[in-house]
């Protein structure tokens, strides 16, 4: 008993013991709990901390990237916010707006003549100027899948974007033939479709043919006579038969309509390849369309020319030399190099060089008439005369020229002659205190700096630095001279240009060879048709500074680089000044001046002349420019720029009116700056009248 109880007494004592240890055991497992949550509560700190020290410096790291990818992201946002909105509003809403802004808007032009009582007449032909036509895909490279019919020009351009390279390769054209490079058919997209917008949302037709619509037109007495605008007039006949295609057309709409006549309407470089098609119809086959000298006469009442640059532009000699216009050089000026430079293995300017000089039809718009109608070294026809004063007597000392009784302006005077000058200093000085160094008989030589570009070059690689020093040395360049000097840089291009147009005046039209169609495109190189009944109209925009001169330097060398560009920075002593961003301007529609766009049917077709044996009346009416007056009014219904005026209210009026019937005195003629330009300015009048003695 007595071992059972001390068996029981250490038991019990020995289970106190564990109890006790047990305890002891909880509270250091308790303690190191605690110590630990104390770790991980530390831990936690120093983490929050942490993220807290990286946040702030990710957020002190924000780099230009950044910006430009949340600036993009919310321009993108808001594009498309205002296109819902756009989308969701009521068709009437911008048109309340507008009013509730400007007052009631007029009438469309045929709405207005239609409560008139107006109705369609004769039947119409469009015909569309560079670039403003559609183009698509018949047979391409392995780059193009899935392009077929698909519209590589006009539209929304997504090719460009979507693979560039392959895009340039299908819009150039053969070299050496000026025709389509073998496995590769791009050809024009027909019908009104062709041209009525040239990408969404901007019209070129469109305007008009809504509101012929509205007097009752419609496809069977409506046409768009398009064509591929990037090859010679000629050879749009020989590739495409278009010239005998538009023929038949106009015969097919004259006989269909009771035997009206057609109105033919074209516009930009569409006039010079109307034109063109005047003297193609009536000659004699194979070169001509065979349909005899009274052709004309019997299926045509009048020829409205919209914009029509006649005697060349001066833009089209710059975009040939450098790949340029004034905006092109601007954009280079505000991003040096960018457009130069290979970007994502495109070089940008070097690629549209070399695919535009592929285009023979851009040589027809090269300045006609040379040193003759542009001026020389020391006069223009335009001397004296500044786009921004519009004969403004308060603000500008004049002062009459006795004898002829007419205003002119005192202020400096600027050398529009010079179409092309290296330097301000040269553009300004007097010929006779500048020496020159004779390009023509410069040697050429390979520029080995350039013998990475052959992918890419244009013909500046085989001038050699040599050719593009004596091309500089020159330092100014007439119209004439122009022509020499794109032979020079580009004679491949010129060598093809030659053998489809010409550029002088003819002396003697009787001369057997300007029987050859490459002057059927000059006005000054060929007779209008024997037609005495059939009218031509010149419609053009005035009041909008437009390209006429340019002040150059010599590109930065680099590689690939194209080694001309214009002097952005040349600027006129004041803001009154022709000269802004080494661009001279005189007035016109910002494509084509003045004097390219009305001088012929003002002064070298009125009345009969050798270039209008049959007396064909010619009539003039400008449209002075006025931009909208707000974003709700688009471009506006009074535009007077080259394109925009396609939508111009008055214009498109006056364009029915004539197709349904109203004549050229009906209208009235209407052309103030061609008569100040005419009529005369000092000098200028002199000028002019040596002009005509000359050409008439």
């Amino acid at each position: 008993m007595a071992l059972i109880r001390r068996r029981k007494a250490a038991e019990s004592q020995s289970s106190e013991s564990k109890a006790s240890d047990s305890e002891n055991r909880n509270e250091e497992e308790e303690e190191e709990d605690k110590g630990k949550k104390k770790k991980k509560q530390a831990e936690k700190g120093k983490k929050g901390k942490k993220k807290s020290e990286s946040e702030s410096k990710s957020k002190s790291k924000w780099s230009c990237v950044d910006s430009c990818c949340w600036l993009i992201g919310c321009t993108c946002t808001i594009w498309w916010l205002l296109l819902f909105l756009y989308n969701a509003m009521p068709a009437s809403f911008p048109q309340f707006v507008t009013e509730a802004i400007t007052g009631p808007l007029p009438d469309p032009p045929g709405l207005k003549l239609r409560k008139e009582g107006v109705r369609a007449k004769h039947p119409v032909v469009f015909v569309p100027g560079i670039v403003t036509g559609g183009l698509e895909l018949w047979e391409g490279r392995q780059c193009a899948d899935g392009l077929f019919r698909k519209r590589l020009w006009g539209g929304t351009f997504g090719e460009v974007y979507k693979r560039p390279l392959c895009w340039v390769e299908h819009m150039s054209l053969d070299n050496e033939t000026g025709l389509d490079p073998p496995g590769i058919r791009v050809r024009p997209v027909t019908g009104l479709v062709a041209a009525d917008y040239f990408a969404p949302g901007y019209f070129v037709w469109a305007v008009l043919i809504a509101n012929l619509a509205r007097v009752g037109y419609e496809e069977k007495n409506m046409y768009m006579a398009a064509y591929d605008w990037r090859i010679s007039f000629q050879n749009t006949e020989v590739r495409d038969q278009t010239l005998g295609r538009i023929k038949s057309n106009i015969e097919l709409m004259v006989a269909t309509n009771g035997g009206k006549k057609a109105v033919i309407i074209p516009h930009s470089m569409g006039v010079l390849y109307f034109l063109h098609f005047m003297k193609w119809v009536e000659a004699p086959a194979p070169m001509g369309g065979g349909g005899g000298p009274d052709w004309c006469s019997k299926h045509i009442k009048a020829v409205i020319n919209i914009g029509g640059p006649f005697l060349g532009v001066p833009k089209a000699a710059a975009g040939l030399f450098s790949a340029e216009a004034k905006d092109v050089a601007v954009a280079r000026a505000i991003a040096p190099g960018f457009l130069d430079n290979d970007l994502f293995r495109l070089q940008t300017l070097q690629h549209v060089m070399k695919m535009t000089r592929t285009w023979d039809s851009t040589m027809s718009m090269i300045p006609k008439g040379g040193d003759t109608i542009w001026g020389g070294l020391d006069w223009s026809p335009e001397e004296g005369y500044n786009p921004k004063e519009k004969q403004r007597n308060n603000d500008t000392q004049f002062s009459s020229e006795e004898g002829t009784g007419k205003l002119f302006s005192q202020s400096k005077t600027v050398n529009y002659g010079r179409m092309m000058s290296f330097g301000k200093d040269v553009a300004e000085a007097p010929s006779s205190e500048i020496e020159r160094i004779d390009f023509r008989d410069a040697i050429k030589g390979l520029n080995i700096a350039n013998n990475t570009c052959r992918d890419v070059w244009t013909e500046y690689h085989d001038m050699g630095i040599e050719g593009i020093r004596a091309v500089a040395e020159h330092k100014m360049y007439t119209a004439k001279e122009v022509l020499d000097l794109l032979h020079f840089v580009a004679p491949k291009m010129m060598a093809r240009g030659g053998a489809h147009f010409s550029y002088g005046i003819a002396y003697n039209l009787d001369d057997p060879k300007y029987s050859h169609y490459k002057y059927w495109s000059n006005p000054l190189e060929t007779k209008l048709p024997n037609a005495p009944d059939m009218e031509i109209f010149s419609l053009y925009g005035v009041g909008i500074p437009t390209e006429r001169a340019y002040v150059y330097k010599l590109s930065p060398s680099a590689e690939c680089y194209i080694p001309f560009q214009i002097d952005t920075s040349a600027n006129g002593e004041d803001e009154e000044s022709c000269l802004k961003d080494g661009v001279y301007s005189v007035d016109g529609d910002e494509t084509v001046p003045v004097l390219s766009a009305g001088f012929m049917c003002a002064k070298g077709w009125r009345g009969k002349t050798r270039f209008n044996p049959s007396g064909i009346r010619t009539y003039v009416r400008e449209y002075d420019h006025s931009p909208p007056s707000n974003l709700l009014e688009g471009r506006g219904t009074q535009s007077g720029a080259h394109v925009d005026i396609m939508g111009n209210f008055a214009l498109i009026e006056d364009v029915i009116k004539v197709a349904t019937g109203a004549t050229g005195e009906d209208l009235g003629e209407d052309c103030p700056v061609l008569s100040s330009l005419v009529g005369g300015f000092g000098r200028q009048r002199q000028a002019l009248d040596v002009i005509l003695l000359v050409i008439l």
